[in-house]
């Protein structure tokens, strides 16, 4: 019973601070919220009626991987919001189980948001930026797209992909990878960088840097 207590008390701190004070204060996505939330508390009511019954751990480990397979069809996750999707079922399977120790599923829980927080902290590569960009030109040179590239984003190229080379119609669509100067991260970030920083009024808005 200890170890129940403590798996609930781990899932509800855990995904609050997962939630509440690493992914919303960063991505500012509360819709999202919700969904973290309910899967994670979701995930932990099943898996721990699952793990009280017959149906056994292959029972409870199919549920995983049907679930792990589930896209929101009314809206597109970006790759940071689908690791924080993941994240929260698993949270909610770890705390579910309950494992002994009782001490266990809060350590896995408590390793699990410190790495989500460390691995998508704002520090991390704040110059690196992607975007998917589409030229009203035609580059079938890769030397020709990447001195195009690098004129309007004003910043350094690091790789391309072509999505798609369209000849009739003088189109270029490309996923272009770029670094862009500390002047620039700074005249966007306003000298450091925030987590929840309100934009501020005459100053330039950051480019949108994923897509």
């Amino acid at each position: 019973m200890l170890s129940f207590w403590m798996a609930l008390a781990a899932n509800v701190i855990g995904m609050t601070v997962l939630v509440y004070f690493v992914y919303f204060r960063r991505h500012f996505r509360r819709d999202l919220v919700l969904a973290y939330i309910a899967l994670s508390m979701g995930i932990f009511a099943v898996t721990m009626l699952l793990s009280g019954s017959g149906a056994g751990v292959g029972l409870g480990m199919g549920l995983f991987g049907i679930l792990s397979i589930i896209r929101l069809r009314s809206d597109t996750l970006t790759q940071e919001e689908v690791a924080y999707y993941f994240i929260s079922l698993a949270i909610g399977l770890v705390n579910g189980l309950h494992p002994d120790p009782a001490w266990f599923s809060p350590a896995v829980t408590a390793a699990l948001v410190v790495v989500m927080f460390f691995a998508d902290h704002p520090g991390f590569a704040p110059r690196t930026q992607r975007q998917t960009v589409t030229l009203e030109k035609a580059c079938p040179r890769t030397e020709d797209l990447v001195r195009a590239l690098e004129d309007l984003l004003g910043a350094k190229v690091l790789r391309t992909v072509v999505i798609e080379l369209d000849m009739v119609r003088d189109l270029t669509i490309v996923d272009v990878r770029f670094r862009v100067s500390p002047t620039r991260v700074e005249r966007e970030t306003g000298g450091s960088y925030q987590l929840a920083n309100a934009p501020r009024q005459n100053a330039p808005v950051a480019q949108e840097t994923w897509s």
